[in-house]
């Protein structure tokens, strides 16, 4: 189904670039504890269903009180189980037409039975904790409105499996709330180590190729991603990643030194030359987001004691590249806000390609040493894809969350691997699992920061500590503006 970008034909390799920058320019564009709001107590409306599930189901629409948009979807023959999904992102807006996207991305969730409900946030830009408590709400709106199901999963995906982790940790624990977990290609190192490989990115490529800024433009820390007034579009930093490494180009057409520029990036970051445009783009546009919007121009992002290799001339690059420590209260807001403690009780299931190029399977490592494997079962597939795995692998993934639920009895990734086959008969689109797989540690492919390689990167403890500091963490209003 899917192929390593090593494998394609340059063509279709530059077509990846191109779509992942594309992708990202759509997510990102110019970016501009906290108890769940009330539900709206306006009816849900009926809408039409995406055109895979017409005939099949009933779709519902439309806002809660924080402002975020939603969309349920309650099939003909519902199994009086409910998903509640978590989406990834974040992007720099959303509208009321996200959620329905969403589920037309889903549907074979409500093909299988299972109604569905997803929430589009109250606000574009970052924030685990809001996204988490959005979503929190969609499941209370559902269960007011269609009653309370039987069975209740969380469905992350992406970002949104950090917001689906948060929600099981900060929501799960009530009784009768939910009832697994189900995430796919999360990003589980949570906020405050999950970027870092990005971090390193934004340095290491400054160092090399230096228009970001050019040397004629204003200078910045480039912690910041961009300044706070940056005019610069999510197309004019593809153009200057074009300018320096070629990557749009054949590579017979890239100068020796575009050659050179993008052969020590990749190699120093080991971020895969098909998904550089994508996280360029979120080094630049959503730290500023991170920086300026949530956490009042403070600096949440360290490279002090990193050593950086790989590249032509190691020792250059470690002499000249950018340095900087993070303000520890910076440090602290963003880690509240979406580092996991591993304090769930609900069972967890997660499925993660092995070459995922946007979010590192290595995320799985570090989110297996924060639960420390209690009540987890993880599940990996030989596939190149971030968001577009097989769809049989998507419904036997939450069949199997739904049996152990069920039963009581906890599945192997061999058990697992052995039930697809049914779904891709219905399905199609291929079984790729590799049931003996197992990623190796989250910092065999990110840097790591010294003293901070311990998991859970925020402790139960500290959580708790934070949480009676006032103003702690990314604050929003109902319009997003930034409570610090």
């Amino acid at each position: 189904m899917n192929e390593t970008a090593q494998s394609l034909p340059d063509s279709r390799r530059r077509r990846q670039v191109v779509v992942g920058a594309s992708l990202a320019t759509a997510l990102l564009g110019t970016l501009g504890g906290v108890a769940p709001g009330r539900a709206s107590t306006g009816r849900p409306q009926t809408t039409a269903c995406p055109p895979s599930l017409v005939g099949k189901a009933t779709c519902f629409t439309g806002q809660d009180a924080n402002g975020a948009y939603y969309t349920i979807a309650v099939p003909k023959r519902w199994n009086r189980s409910l998903v509640v999904h978590a989406h990834g992102g974040p992007a720099a807006s959303y509208d009321s037409s996200t959620t329905t996207h969403d589920l037309a991305e889903w549907a074979v969730m409500v093909e299988e039975g299972y109604a569905w409900a997803g929430s589009s946030y109250r606000r574009g830009g970052y924030g685990v904790r809001m996204a988490a408590a959005d979503t929190e709400n969609v499941r209370r709106l559902f269960a007011g409105h269609f009653g309370r199901p039987s069975r209740t999963y969380l469905h992350g995906q992406s970002f949104g499996g950090n917001v689906a982790a948060k929600v099981a940790e900060t929501y799960g624990r009530k009784p009768g709330a939910y009832d697994g977990v189900l995430l796919t290609s999360g990003l589980l190192a949570g906020g405050s180590r999950g970027y870092d490989h990005r971090v390193d990115l934004r340095v290491v490529y400054q160092y090399l190729c230096r228009n970001l800024p050019r040397p004629t433009e204003p200078q910045y820390p480039l912690w910041q991603g961009l300044p706070a007034d940056s005019s610069i579009t999510p197309d004019e930093v593809l153009a200057r990643l074009q300018e320096c490494t070629g990557i749009a180009s054949d590579p017979a057409a890239r100068t020796a030194q575009q050659q050179r520029n993008l052969d020590d990036i990749t190699a120093v970051t080991t971020i895969p030359e098909r998904s550089l445009p994508t996280h360029l783009q979120y080094a630049t546009f959503l730290f500023q987001d991170i920086v300026w919007n949530r956490l009042g121009g403070r600096n949440p992002f360290s490279n002090q004691g990193v050593r950086y290799t790989g590249s032509h001339d190691d020792k250059a690059l470690n002499a000249g590249v950018a340095r900087f420590s993070a303000d520890p209260t910076a440090r602290r807001d963003l880690s509240y806000d979406s580092d996991l403690t591993g304090r769930v009780s609900l069972p967890v299931l997660t499925l993660h390609a092995i070459d995922d190029p946007s979010v590192f399977v290595e995320h799985e490592s570090a989110y297996r040493a924060t639960l420390r494997g209690a009540g987890l079962v993880q599940t990996f597939t030989r596939e190149s894809e971030h968001d577009e795995l097989s769809v049989a692998e998507y419904a036997n993934s939450l069949a199997a969350l739904d049996r152990w639920v069920r039963t009581g009895r906890k599945p192997t990734p061999r058990s697992i691997a052995g039930s697809c086959r049914t779904f891709d008969r219905t399905y199609g689109g291929g079984c790729f699992y590799d049931p003996g797989y197992r990623p190796s540690s989250y910092y065999t492919r990110i840097r790591p920061r010294p003293g901070r390689v311990a998991w859970p990167a925020m402790t139960a403890a500290q959580e708790r500590a934070w949480s009676r500091i006032g103003g702690v963490g990314i604050g929003f209003t109902e319009q997003g503006a930034d409570l610090h």
